[in-house]
C-alpha cells in the first residue's frame, strides 16, 4: 500500500500500463538503449504494455512480501525473515507450545544450577527469569539482537545488488534514460532486501530448531536478566546419549546459567561482543562476480527468475584488511573465551554432581566439530564461520589459570577487556598464565594486585573508573573500545 491507502499496483514504482487514465508518467524507459539492459537482458522492451505489466508483477510480488526494513528501519525486511522463521521451524513435525509441566521442570533446573554455580565462580547469578521456549518464543525474543548483528551486511548486499542492476544500463546510456530507469533499479533493492530478508528467516528458522538456549551460539541474544531453555530441543539434545533427560536438562541449565552470569556481571562484554560482529559485517564484500552471468540474457518480465538468479549469483567474501583481520581475531578470541570458560565452569560443578558430567561435555564437544548451530548460522548471516580449535585452546588456558590462580584469580580476568588473553596468549597458555615477561599475557604479580584491589577499586561517582583509570567491570559504565 502506497501512502494515502492507495494499492501499490495501482502505481507501480511510478508507470502506468497505457490506458490507466494518466499516461503522461514515463512510459518506455529502455526504448531506443540499443545494447544496454534492454538489450541484453529482456528482448524486446519496446513495448510499453509489457514493460508496465512486468513493472506491475514485481510490485504485485513486493507487495505480498512486505517492505524492506519493515520494523526495523533497516534495510532487511525483517517481518518477512521472522514469518519465515517461524514457519521454517514448524514444518517435519510443528513447534507445540511448552506444557506447564516442562515449564516447572526448566525453572527448577535453571534455580538449581545457580545454586551449584555459586560454588564454581565468583561471578554472581545472572538469572533473574527463568523461562522455558518454543522454537517460535526463541525466534521472537532474539530477533532483535539478530536485527543489530544482520543489518550491515544486508545493507551492503542490497546496496550492491541494486548497483550491479544499474550499472547494466551502460555507461553510454544518457542520463536522462537512467533517470527514467531509476524506479526499476528502487524496485531491485526492494527486491533484494525482501530477498535477504527470506534468506535471514531460513537461517534462523533453522537455527532455531538446533539451539538448546538463548546461549548457545555464545551471543547475548536474551533481553537482559532473562535465562531460557528449549524443552524440545533439550530432549533432542538427549536422544541417543543413554542418559536421563533430567540430568541431560541439568546440565544444559549449568551452560546457560553461566553463560548468564558473564553477561550479565561483564558490563563490557555485550557491547564487546555484539560491537566485534558489527565491525566484521561491516567489512565484508560482496561477490557480485556471478550477478553479471546470472542476469545476462535474464527475462525481466519473469521476476521470480531475477530473484532466483540474484540469489545464485550473490557470495560472501572476507576483505583482506587489517581492520577486517583485527575485527574477526577479537570475535574468534571473544567467542573462544566465553565458551572456554563456560566449558571449565560447568564441568568442575558437575563433576561428582552429575554421573554422566563426562558423556555431556563429550557431547557438546562433537556437536560443535561437526559444524554446530553457530558455525552455520554465522557463516549463512555475517560470513563467519567459527572455529572449535580456538575453543579447545581456550578451555585449556581457563583451565591452567584455575589450576595456577583459584576462581577468583581466573574470573578476575574478566573486570577488563584489556586483560582478556589475546589469539597468541591461546597459542601459548602457559606463558600467559605465568607472565612470561617476553609475553603479553598477565603477570603474577598483576594477577595478585588485582584480585586483592578489587572490592575498593570501584567507579568513582564522577567518572565511573578505578584506579589507573581503568574501568573495574563494576555499574553500567562500559569502557571505550
Amino acid at each position: 500500500m502506497h501512502a494515502g491507502g492507495k494499492p501499490m499496483n495501482d502505481t507501480p514504482f511510478g508507470f502506468n500500463r497505457p490506458g490507466d487514465g494518466d499516461d503522461d508518467k514515463p512510459r518506455d524507459p529502455f526504448g531506443g538503449m540499443g545494447g544496454g539492459m534492454g538489450g541484453d537482458m529482456g528482448g524486446d522492451m519496446g513495448d510499453m504494455r509489457q514493460f508496465a505489466d512486468m513493472l506491475h508483477r514485481f510490485a504485485d510480488m513486493i507487495g505480498t512480501q512486505g517492505a524492506p526494513g519493515a520494523g526495523s528501519g533497516g534495510p532487511l525486511n525483517w517481518d518477512l525473515a521472522k514469518n519465515i522463521a517461524r514457519h521454517t521451524v514448524v514444518e517435519d513435525g510443528g513447534d507445540p507450545s511448552v506444557l506447564d509441566s516442562e515449564r516447572t521442570k526448566v525453572v527448577e533446573a535453571l534455580r538449581l544450577a545457580d545454586l551449584w554455580l555459586d560454588e564454581g565462580t565468583t561471578l554472581p547469578a545472572g538469572i533473574r527469569s527463568p523461562q522455558a521456549w518454543s522454537r517460535s518464543e526463541w525466534i521472537e525474543n532474539t530477533l532483535p539482537v539478530w536485527e543489530k548483528v544482520c543489518d550491515p551486511i544486508a545493507s551492503r548486499m542490497v546496496e550492491s545488488m541494486g548497483g550491479a542492476l544499474g550499472g547494466g544500463l551502460g555507461e553510454d546510456v544518457p542520463a536522462e534514460m537512467q533517470a527514467m530507469a531509476g524506479p526499476l533499479i528502487g524496485m531491485v533493492r526492494q527486491m533484494a532486501g525482501a530477498m535477504v530478508g527470506g534468506q535471514t528467516g531460513q537461517a534462523l528458522g533453522a537455527l532455531a530448531k538446533e539451539v538448546t538456549s538463548s546461549s548457545d551460539v555464545g551471543l547475548p541474544l536474551a533481553p537482559a536478566g532473562v535465562g531460557a531453555l528449549l524443552p524440545a530441543a533439550v530432549t533432542a539434545f538427549g536422544d541417543g546419549l543413554e542418559v536421563s533427560e533430567d540430568e541431560v536438562r541439568l546440565y544444559l541449565a549449568l551452560r546457560e546459567a553461566a553463560h548468564q552470569r558473564l553477561f550479565a556481571h561483564v558490563p563490557w562484554l555485550r557491547t564487546h561482543l555484539l560491537g566485534a560482529v558489527e565491525d566484521y559485517a561491516r567489512g565484508i564484500t560482496v561477490d557480485l562476480s556471478g550477478i553479471e552471468q546470472a542476469v545476462s540474457g535474464l527475462d525481466l518480465s519473469n521476476p521470480e527468475a531475477l530473484q532466483e538468479a540474484l540469489g545464485d549469483g550473490i557470495s560472501l567474501t572476507p576483505a583482506e584488511t587489517p581492520q577486517q583481520k583485527a575485527a574477526l581475531a577479537r570475535l574468534e578470541t571473544t567467542l573462544a573465551l566465553v565458551e572456554g570458560w563456560v566449558d571449565t565452569v560447568v564441568n568442575r560443578v558437575a563433576d561428582g554432581r552429575l554421573p554422566e558430567a563426562v558423556k555431556l561435555a563429550e557431547a557438546v564437544r562433537r556437536r560443535r566439530a561437526t559444524g554446530g548451530p553457530a558455525e552455520r548460522t554465522f557463516a549463512t548471516l555475517v560470513g563467519l564461520e567459527l572455529r572449535p580449535r580456538r575453543l579447545r585452546e581456550a578451555g585449556a588456558l581457563w583451565r591452567t589459570l584455575t589450576d595456577v590462580r583459584g576462581a577468583d584469580g581466573r574470573d578476575a580476568i574478566w573486570e577488563h577487556p584489556d586483560l582478556l588473553p589475546t589469539a597468541d596468549d591461546l597459542t601459548d597458555p602457559d606463558s600467559y598464565v605465568h607472565g612470561d615477561p617476553d609475553a603479553p599475557g598477565l603477570s603474577d604479580a598483576d594477577l595478585s594486585a588485582l584480585t586483592e584491589q578489587r572490592p575498593s577499586e570501584k567507579p568513582s561517582d564522577e567518572d565511573g573508573e578505578g584506579e589507573n583509570g581503568k574501568d573495574q567491570g563494576k555499574g553500567d559504565a562500559e569502557p571505550g573500545a
